[in-house]
Parts: C-alpha cells; sequence; structure tokens
C-alpha cells in the first residue's frame, strides 16, 4: 500500500497530542482555570432510579458555609453537557451548580412511570440537601424539555425554589406546571425569536408573538402585551418575571451568548452571585472549541490508527488495489446519479421516520422512539438504493463489462466471491479502529470529564445498557451503510481519482455531495419560511433539528467510506466502520422510553457477540483467506 499521511506512524503521535491540546483547553476553561471543582455524581431517584449528573462547586470552598445553588437540564435527545454553556457561566460567578441527565437520557435510568418531572424533582430534592446548599437560595434552570421537567418539580415544592428560568420553554405543556402572577417563585423565560416549538409551547403562530400569548400573559398578570426586557414584579417577594426574545432558533438557545447572558442577568438579580460578573463576559465558547478540537484530534486518530494497521504484516493483505473503475460513463450521468442518490434520503426523511415509529414502538428490544425511526428510514432507503443500483447495474453498466469486483463487492474479477477470511479480517479492522477512537473518549472523560462535541453533535462513552442497544440496533445501519458504500465507489466513483491518488480530492468531494446535498437542501426548505416569514411546521420541528446533525453525520460517513475503499479497494471496511460509529453515536445521544430490558434478550446478545468474537478469533489464527484467487490473479 503506497504510503500517505495516514500510514505513517507520526500521524498517530500528531492526532494525540491535538487530542490532549483540546482536552486541555476544555478542561481548563469548564473549571474556570481551576476555580471550579467538576464532578461525575450518581445519586438514586424517588422510583429507584439511577441519576447522574456534573456537580461544580468552587474549588477552594469551606463545605460548612452555604451557597446557593442552580439545578440545570438539558431537553430532549441531549445529555447534561449540552447545558455546559449555562453551567460553565453560573459555577464561575460562584453558584453550585447541578447538571442533572434527564431520566433515560445520557446516564439516568429511565422509569416505567410517567414521571412529569423526569428526574427533576429527584435532583432537587438531592441538590438542596447538599450540607454546603442554601436551601433558601436555589434557582432551576432548564431548556426545552428539561425546562418543563424543571417547572414541573418546582410546582411540586414552590417553596423549594426562589428562581424558575425556562428557556425554550413553557409553562402547562408535557406536564409541566401552571405559572400565575401570585406563584411564589421569580420566573423568567428566554424564548428565542426563531423558536421551531411556538405553536405547541404558547400557542402562538409566531416566536415572537409570544408576548401576546394568553399563557405568558396569565404568567405576568397583565390583559395587555409583555414587554421584552422589562421586570414585572418585584425579587424581594419573589414575584418577579421577564421575557427575553433573543434572535436565534431552538437549538440555537445553547450556542447563543445573548440567551445566555439573560439568564445570567435574572438569576444575579434574583440570588445575588457570590462572584459577581458581568452577563456578558462568557468563556464558555473556548470549552466548545476544545472539545471540537478534541473530536478533531480523534478523527485523525481514527484514520491514521486504521492506516497504520493496514501496513501491518497481518492485515496488509487486505489492503488491495483499486478494482478498475466501471460506474457513471459522462459527466452528465454522474449528476444524475447524484441528483437521485442524495435527493431520496431527504424526500424519505419525515415520512419514512414516521412509519418508523408507527410500526417500531418503542420496546425492550429497540427502547428508542426516533431510532427505530432511522432504523426504518435507512432500511427503506438500502432496499430503493440497491433496487436502483441492480437496474443500472444489469440495463447499462453491465453491458460494459463491470462486475461485481468493479463496485468493491467482489473479490474476484470474474464471478462473484465474497471472501469470507478477508470480511472477517475487515471486520476486525473495523472493531480495532473504532475501538481505538472509543477508548479515547473514555480517556478523556475519566481525565476531563468531557467528551469530545460541538454544539449538540457529540461523540461520548456509553454504559453497558446503552452498549448493549447499540449491537441490537447494529445491523440495519451496516446493511444502509453497505449499499451506500457501493452506490458511493461503485456507480458515483470519480474516475479522476482512481489511479496514483493525484486528484483524491475530487472522489472525496463527490462522495461527500452525494451524502449532504439532499439533507442541506432539505434543511433550508424547512428553515427559509422560519428566518423569512417566521413561519414554521412545529410537526416537522424535532426531525428537522435532528437533520442538522445528520449534515455532520452524512459528511463523516462519506469521508470514511472513501478513506477505506481507496485503501482496500472494497466496500467492507468503511460500511464496518460506518456502522459501528454512526450507531454509537446515535444511540448514546438519544432517550430511552422504555424502562428496562428483558434479561433473557440481553443473554441472547451477549451470547451471539461472545459467539461472533469466537469465530472471528478462529478464522484470524486460521489465517486463511478466500481472496487467495485475487491475489495470484494480481500476481
Amino acid at each position: 500500500m503506497k504510503k500517505s499521511f495516514f500510514t505513517r506512524p507520526g500521524s498517530m503521535i500528531l492526532s494525540l497530542i491535538i487530542v490532549l491540546a483540546g482536552s486541555l483547553l476544555a478542561y481548563f476553561v469548564q473549571t474556570d482555570y481551576g476555580n471550579v471543582s467538576v464532578k461525575d455524581v450518581r445519586f438514586v431517584g424517588e422510583y429507584g432510579q439511577l441519576l447522574s449528573a456534573k456537580l461544580f462547586t468552587p474549588k477552594d470552598f469551606n463545605p460548612e458555609e452555604k451557597h446557593p445553588a442552580v439545578l440545570t437540564m438539558h431537553g430532549y435527545i441531549n445529555s447534561r453537557e449540552v447545558q455546559d454553556p449555562f453551567n460553565i457561566e453560573y459555577a464561575r460567578r460562584g453558584y453550585v451548580v447541578l447538571s442533572v441527565d434527564m431520566q433515560g437520557h445520557g446516564y439516568s435510568e429511565q422509569v416505567p412511570y410517567e414521571v412529569t418531572s423526569r428526574g427533576a424533582f429527584s435532583s432537587l430534592n438531592y441538590l438542596r440537601n447538599l450540607p454546603f446548599v442554601d436551601q433558601e437560595r436555589i434557582a432551576v434552570e432548564g431548556h426545552s424539555m428539561g425546562g418543563w421537567s424543571t417547572l414541573a418539580a418546582a410546582g411540586i415544592k414552590p417553596e423549594w425554589v426562589n428562581t424558575v428560568i425556562q428557556v425554550g420553554s413553557s409553562t402547562e405543556t408535557y406536564g409541566s406546571a401552571e405559572v400565575t402572577a401570585d406563584t411564589p417563585f421569580n420566573y423568567a423565560v428566554v424564548f428565542s425569536k426563531y423558536d421551531e416549538f411556538a405553536k405547541l409551547m404558547w400557542e402562538v403562530p409566531k416566536a415572537s408573538q409570544i408576548k401576546d400569548s394568553p399563557k405568558l400573559k396569565k404568567v405576568f398578570g397583565v390583559e395587555e402585551s409583555v414587554e421584552p426586557n422589562k421586570l414585572y414584579g418585584s425579587f424581594e417577594d419573589r414575584s418577579a418575571r421577564m421575557l427575553f426574545i433573543p434572535p436565534v432558533t431552538h437549538p440555537g438557545d445553547h450556542w447563543s451568548k445573548e440567551a445566555i447572558a439573560n439568564t445570567i442577568q435574572f438569576l444575579q438579580q434574583a440570588i445575588p452571585a457570590p462572584n459577581p460578573i458581568d452577563p456578558d463576559d462568557q468563556i464558555w465558547r473556548l470549552k466548545e472549541y476544545g472539545t471540537f478540537i478534541a473530536m478533531i484530534g480523534s478523527l485523525m486518530f481514527l484514520f491514521s490508527f486504521a492506516g497504520n494497521l493496514l501496513n501491518t504484516r497481518y492485515f496488509s493483505t487486505i489492503a488491495e488495489k483499486l478494482p478498475e473503475a466501471k460506474g457513471y460513463k459522462t459527466k452528465a450521468s454522474w449528476f444524475i446519479g447524484a441528483i437521485i442518490s442524495t435527493a431520496i434520503p431527504a424526500i424519505t426523511y419525515f415520512k419514512f421516520q414516521e412509519w418508523g415509529q408507527n410500526w417500531f414502538p418503542v420496546n425492550s428490544f429497540w427502547p428508542q422512539s426516533l431510532t427505530n425511526g432511522f432504523v426504518v428510514w435507512v432500511l427503506l432507503n438500502a432496499l430503493i438504493g440497491a433496487v436502483l443500483f441492480a437496474a443500472w447495474h444489469f440495463f447499462s453498466n453491465k453491458k460494459e463489462g463491470a462486475t461485481s469486483y468493479n463496485y468493491g463487492i467482489s473479490y474476484v474479477p470474474d464471478g462473484f466471491q465474497l471472501g469470507i477470511y478477508s470480511i472477517g479480517k475487515t471486520a476486525l479492522l473495523a472493531v480495532l479502529t473504532v475501538g481505538a477512537f472509543y477508548l479515547l473518549t473514555v480517556l478523556a472523560d475519566a481525565a476531563f470529564l468531557i467528551d469530545f462535541r460541538i454544539w449538540v453533535m457529540a461523540f461520548k462513552p456509553m454504559d453497558w445498557p446503552h452498549f448493549i442497544m447499540a449491537v441490537k440496533y447494529l445491523l440495519p445501519f451496516l446493511i444502509f451503510f453497505l449499499v451506500n458504500g457501493a452506490i458511493l465507489h461503485g456507480q458515483m466513483r470519480m474516475k479522476e481519482s482512481s489511479s496514483e491518488g493525484k486528484t483524491a480530492w475530487k472522489w472525496f468531494f463527490g462522495s461527500v455531495a452525494v451524502n449532504i446535498t439532499g439533507i442541506v437542501v432539505l434543511i433550508i426548505v424547512q428553515y427559509f419560511p422560519l428566518f423569512t416569514k417566521e413561519e414554521f411546521d412545529v410537526t416537522k420541528a424535532l426531525l428537522s433539528i435532528v437533520a442538522f446533525q445528520f449534515v455532520f453525520i452524512n459528511f463523516l460517513v462519506a469521508t470514511i467510506s472513501t478513506f477505506f475503499y481507496r485503501k482496500t479497494g472494497k466496500i467492507y471496511a468503511g460500511a464496518f466502520v460506518n456502522a459501528l460509529l454512526v450507531t454509537w453515536y446515535i444511540i448514546s445521544g438519544q432517550a430511552v422510553q422504555y424502562a428496562g430490558q428483558e434479561v433473557s434478550v440481553i443473554k441472547g446478545i451477549t451470547v451471539t457477540i461472545v459467539l461472533l468474537l469466537i469465530l472471528a478469533a478462529a478464522l484470524v489464527v486460521k489465517g486463511k483467506r478466500d481472496a487467495v484467487t485475487a491475489k495470484e490473479i494480481r500476481d
């Protein structure tokens, strides 16, 4: 295999240096350069469920003194780290901060009961009973569903809280409490101008019309429109009310200095900060940049680790030469194929997701609602892609002498042979590669209590239940990535890149364009009316927000698929790595709606994994390869 940057040992060293540099930056900012202590804590909720949180405390505080505190909670399909922009800013101002994984999210367990506070009440109880927390100076802040949950907890025991701050959230929605002008706590709502959930949360057509929402007028005790940034009531008697409307979207609240400053402003007036700092003085973005740098470094490590493995004697046997390109014939045909390939996933995105969640409601085997929708989306798109690919091959490309070998499927030029030993060795390569990448996330979490992320896009370690889920969801994603690999490198392969790698960037660019253009267009179609007319279809709001992550994921998938195809001449390595990586990414970032898993299912899956590992080990020890025929032909 020809030497490249990612096949040199120095590339691994450089990537690890980048990971360390980003991790250190994130750590120093998260701890306010040593002024704040951050700990990973677990505690038991009111239903016996284990809840997870990050606890921020002043580094050298006197535990015998009483300190003001804030409970923060993220929204749906996220985890506690999403709240770090708020957590960091509150903590550096001297507040004790408990940032909780909502029940059924992150590392917090789900329960088989309808609990409107979703773990927030248990978390509030835990926080207020810490011996160094002043029970008279406690605030709660939550985003979206986290806002509903923290308000529900405050509604159960309003005497436990001094202040409630809802960000991108609302009253009287999905179990959140009613708030009136007489409710005995200070209350602020930060609801962005382009929030996608205006109709659901405040029952107004446009988010900017929240000031005329009957629910909000009831909160403020007024008949006329509520004025943004104006103080209603009084902090002294806990009747203060304020509305803020920053110019961002619902998920943009976590990336808006203005939205975060709004919460700091209200919090510091309601509960004076031990270390008062101007609300506009914020450092949290440096932490986001740090974890993003660490993510880039870790992905570089993934490529370099795999590249160096392929240079070893054992794995070099699967680093085959590229087969002759037999894809599109003209640039026009490439563009037509690219448009069809990129449009189908975007066109089917909402409908197939809906079908998936209806066909496969959450259960003990597949316990994540959104992921069930993704499963049907990718499987049906794989079916459509396979049918179109087969039609193109048999009615057109086969006449030009193309075979499955040219598409990176078969291991021999003539006939069809999968090469079971080579595929087994390729699977081992993928497991080792993703395993090494995963180990970096574990080490970063253990050493610095961070994950690799930018905004809401993150790779984080899984606990055992999430690992079991990932195994059970793996196969559908693997099927899709096998088909996607065949399309990208069989039908849509850039011929200019087929020799010597002189124009490799065109191949990578083409693969990325095919994978992300449709999703990008879908996002533009959804958000153009929002930014021009402030109108949005609330029934598609959640999936529209999730679509942003698929731009990132599809970019990564195309890059990985192309890299491994160019190194091995086959679609399998890229498909295996993508299946492992994307399944992990989706599972660790989604909500678990089903409480508990059947022990028999877990045992069955575990036994299956063990048997597969034994089989793979046997194949490795045996060391035989079905691809020997192909090697003889090449020689």
